[in-house]
């Protein structure tokens, strides 16, 4: 008989051993850098997180000799089941994410209780990781386990994939994030064709502006949400979500690191570039009580990092597969880097997620000098 308790997070105490599991399992893994937990309890708890507006979870954890020894998700995003199939989701896609586990058969466990919980609700697919929803953090990293993820990706042990597999859950989608060095250039095909836009009388790359910044994270988001439309695994951000998104992000936005692209006046493409914050959370300790609010202040108020993310960029749908499209997100990467380097002290780029499937970026990726250095993989089965 198994010795493993599956069981519902329904108390305070319960949310706290959710939310502080990690922090025992990765204490020795140096590449693991501890979210703030503030965070964490903001994401899975409704009325914090403008997600369940449109989604409903169910979160367990999984205990041994009364020892907390793995957790998990079960959630729908009715945003989601609205999708072609063809995109991924759709209808009877249930979800899993935020999984963590001591050993196999906790895995095992926890992905079955998982399972019965989507089953219950009329799911015919279960399809995960994805925590909670795929702005957050999806995919299980397959690849790349030796240095840090960079700030809003996820992270975990390496024998996850396998434990998962086990299960009967195979790979549907893989995304990528590229590393590229960005302190000396280009390769000079990618200077030719930014120079050549700089040119045109047509092309306006600006700023965006702070002081506008509900106006302006409207306005990213509304052609993201254009620019993804048709991508795999799509969903769309609503206005409560951009209004959460944009409040997260504000204090780590800064004007010369995203820009928007104009064609005859019209914005038709952003790209937003962040410093990685987790150079600076990673001795945190998860928290920013008593002091650790003071020191990340100030460092925002000029942060000096290694390495700038890409978590977003898109060009809107009416010019995608053009030369135009192409051109302008090499100027946007371009004029970003120059900004990066010079006024943050960056050396390198972190790219992504990218989707596997996304020929037009991956190749955008690899034309500026970028690498693959982590792949995160999103499993999916039958129910």
């Amino acid at each position: 008989m198994s010795d493993i308790i599956i069981r519902p997070v329904s108390t305070k105490a319960d949310r706290r051993a959710f939310v502080d599991l990690p922090f025992r399992l990765y204490a020795a893994d140096p590449n693991w850098v501890p979210p703030l937990k503030d965070e964490v309890h903001g994401l899975i708890t409704p009325g914090k997180n403008p997600w369940f507006e449109h989604g409903e979870a169910e979160f367990f954890l999984a205990e041994r000799r009364g020892r907390v020894v793995g957790r998990i998700s079960a959630h729908i995003d009715h945003l989601a089941l609205a999708q072609p199939t063809e995109q991924g989701m759709g209808p009877g896609c249930g979800n899993w994410g935020l999984f963590e586990a001591e050993d196999k058969a906790v895995a095992a466990a926890l992905i079955l209780r998982a399972e019965e919980a989507l089953r219950a609700k009329g799911m015919s697919r279960s399809m995960g990781p994805i925590s909670l929803a795929m702005w957050d953090e999806p995919g299980l990293l397959v690849e790349g386990f030796d240095a840090p993820p960079v700030v809003m990706m996820g992270f975990n042990r390496a024998d996850y994939a396998g434990w998962v597999e086990s299960t009967g859950y195979v790979g549907v989608q893989d995304l990528l994030t590229y590393a590229l060095p960005i302190s000396t250039g280009f390769p000079e095909l990618t200077n030719r064709i930014v120079a050549m836009g700089e040119k045109s009388g047509r092309i306006r790359i600006r700023r965006v502006d702070k002081s506008r910044f509900d106006e302006e994270a409207g306005l990213l988001l509304s052609i993201l949400n254009d620019a993804w439309s048709d991508n795999w695994g799509f969903v769309p951000f609503t206005d409560a979500e951009i209004a959460f998104a944009g409040k997260k992000l504000k204090p780590i936005v800064y004007e010369d690191l995203i820009r928007v692209a104009e064609v005859d006046g019209e914005p038709v493409a952003f790209m937003m570039t962040i410093p990685d914050l987790n150079e600076k959370l990673k001795d945190f300790g998860g928290t920013l009580w008593p002091f650790n609010w003071a020191r990340l202040l100030w460092w925002l108020r000029k942060p000096k990092v290694r390495t700038m993310r890409v978590p977003l960029m898109g060009v809107v749908k009416k010019l995608q597969a053009t030369r135009m499209a192409s051109q302008l997100a090499f100027m946007l990467i371009e004029y970003i880097r120059r900004d990066a380097v010079e006024k943050y002290g960056a050396t390198h780029g972190d790219f992504g997620w990218v989707l596997a499937s996304n020929g037009p970026m991956r190749s955008v990726g690899e034309a500026v000098g970028g690498e693959v250095n982590k792949v995160y993989r999103i499993y999916e089965k039958p129910l």
